[in-house]
């Protein structure tokens, strides 16, 4: 069966198999995809996200998620819009940045299911390992650019396939959860794609600006 990748639509080709998960890789945008077959149902994936320790008072936590609340109050102000979206169960981004007087909203398909959030425009959109679990990145990636406002901003943070990196001993890919994977150059794609203005990429933030 031929599948096709979910972000631009072009044909993907095996790229390896691991522990009996196939993956896949696009010739195009370069990006590597769990095969569709092999997702967890949406029960399943919920209860995995029920077992994740994100506790919003935990100082670790907190660090991880420094680089997108530091460059949010480098960018923005207390009168711009947010949205946290993907805020899953412990949304730290949102606290520390409410603490700071910052007025930001949050999303979550499974528990911020709000979809009138969907509806409004935002400044700025944070998704602090998010974009990983995107099965359907091609709309995720639409809806959040058409989510912005001109001049905003939307800061994404996850582990990037590299060169480097032995994928088979990866252990961003054990994450059943986790079934869109990008390189450098997939994240270009996206930015010419979907009509971005800028992308920087550092180790701790992917930034793209409208």
């Amino acid at each position: 069966m031929e599948i096709y990748c979910t972000l631009c639509s072009e044909p993907a080709h095996v790229f390896t198999i691991v522990k009996n998960n196939k993956y896949y890789t696009c010739s195009n945008c370069r990006a590597v995809l769990l095969d569709p077959q092999q997702y967890l149902s949406p029960d399943e994936e919920r209860n995995r996200y029920l077992h994740h320790d994100n506790d919003v008072n935990d100082i670790r936590y907190q660090e991880f998620v420094k680089p997108i609340v530091e460059e949010i109050k480098r960018s923005f102000t207390i009168h711009h819009t947010g949205l946290d979206f993907g805020a899953g169960t412990g949304p730290v981004i949102s606290k520390l940045l409410r603490e700071a007087g910052y007025s930001i909203s949050l999303y979550d398909p499974f528990f911020w299911n709000a979809p009138e959030m969907l509806e409004l425009t935002y400044d700025y959109i944070a998704c602090c390992e998010v974009i990983e679990h995107f099965k359907n990145p091609a709309s995720e990636f639409k809806l959040l650019r058409s989510l912005l406002n001109k001049n905003g901003s939307l800061l994404c943070k996850t582990s990037i396939f590299s060169p480097e990196i032995n994928f088979g001993k990866w252990y961003y890919k054990d994450d059943q959860t986790h079934v869109f994977f990008y390189r450098r150059d997939t994240l270009h794609w996206i930015k010419e794609h979907y009509n971005f203005s800028s992308l920087t990429i550092t180790d701790q933030l992917i930034l793209y600006t409208v």
